[in-house]
């Protein structure tokens, strides 16, 4: 990482830890507390009331990076859009579960509503980037042009990776060290691209999420929420969609991957048969409830984000 990135970042971590007991004292007074899921592993019943929404923290932490270091240009707003937005449906969704005392938030079907637009609006403004609508295969020298069918295609694949990060936010510091490894990755692209302006949102991202995860790591002291997971889902999507290297996601979230997949699974076994493939899904509630400690697990699921962000750089040629 170059100094005008390491520079960037470094801003945004500061951001951060400032930010970070300054929200969550207040988020504490508010009493805008984690709401558990009844039928989640009986250990987390005891982090009920933990100060939740905190993905606003690593989110206003980028703003002074963003200004001081990052080149204005079409990029930089995009991924602005996509992270912003979906981080925008996230915070209604966490408040209206703080203000209502439950699990619940937002209806499906209005969260959904929501993250569309955001596709939407993101691909209007895309389109006059001129970029290409055909998507590079890993592991291949393929191609696959999809014409008028790549807005169907982004609306799947940005709902797709918010919701994977939402499914990863289980345990702390899960979701926000691996995606730290992530962005890091797509920093390292954006950089070897020249898309100064990406690299340096990404960069903030990092630094931002980092000082986050201080907070965010075993036993937590405050929770990042769907506003941050949603966010890092849209971050992560905006940063690979304007790399050009959409599919590439598949391999360097593979942790994301992953977990989601465990979901489909476990659903669909149990509605076919009546048994569960694992404990519990997603799968990193499986190993918790296999009697692993929430630390041995995080830092196994971040070896193996590791591992596969290597692999998709190296596919790349990024490395």
């Amino acid at each position: 990482m170059n100094q005008a990135l390491f520079q960037t970042a470094l801003i945004a971590f500061v951001a951060g830890i400032i930010l970070g007991p300054l929200f969550i004292n207040m988020f504490r007074r508010l009493q805008l507390g984690q709401q558990i899921r009844e039928d989640g592993p009986r250990k987390h019943l005891k982090k009920a009331g933990t100060p939740t929404m905190g993905g606003v923290v690593f989110l206003l932490a980028i703003v002074p990076a963003l200004i001081l270091f990052a080149p204005a240009g079409m990029p930089l707003y995009l991924a602005l859009i996509l992270t912003l937005g979906n981080g925008l449906v996230g915070f209604i969704d966490d408040y209206l579960k703080v203000i209502r005392k439950q699990s619940l938030g937002l209806k499906a079907r209005s969260k959904l509503l929501g993250q569309l637009l955001t596709v939407v609006v993101f691909y209007l403004l895309w389109q006059g980037l001129g970029e290409s609508t055909a998507l590079s295969v890993p592991f291949t020298d393929f191609y696959v042009e999809l014409g008028a069918w790549y807005l169907p295609f982004l609306i799947f694949f940005v709902i797709g990776t918010t919701n994977a990060v939402n499914l990863t936010d289980g345990i702390d510091g899960l979701a926000s060290g691996t995606a730290i490894l992530a962005l890091f990755s797509y920093t390292i692209l954006a950089t070897v691209m020249g898309l100064a302006g990406l690299a340096q949102f990404g960069a903030a991202m990092i630094g931002a999420v980092f000082a986050f995860l201080i907070y965010n790591f075993h036993p937590a002291r405050v929770f990042m929420g769907d506003v941050g997971s949603l966010a890092l889902g849209g971050a992560l999507a905006a940063m690979a969609i304007l790399t050009k290297a959409e599919l590439y996601l598949v391999i360097i979230g593979g942790v994301f991957v992953i977990e989601t997949l465990s979901v489909i699974i476990q659903v669909i076994v149990f509605k076919l048969t009546g048994n569960r493939v694992f404990r519990m899904s997603p799968l990193h509630h499986h190993y918790e409830l296999g009697g692993h400690s929430e630390w041995r697990v995080v830092t196994g699921f971040w070896g193996l984000g590791f591992l596969f962000a290597v692999i998709g750089l190296l596919q790349l040629g990024a490395l």
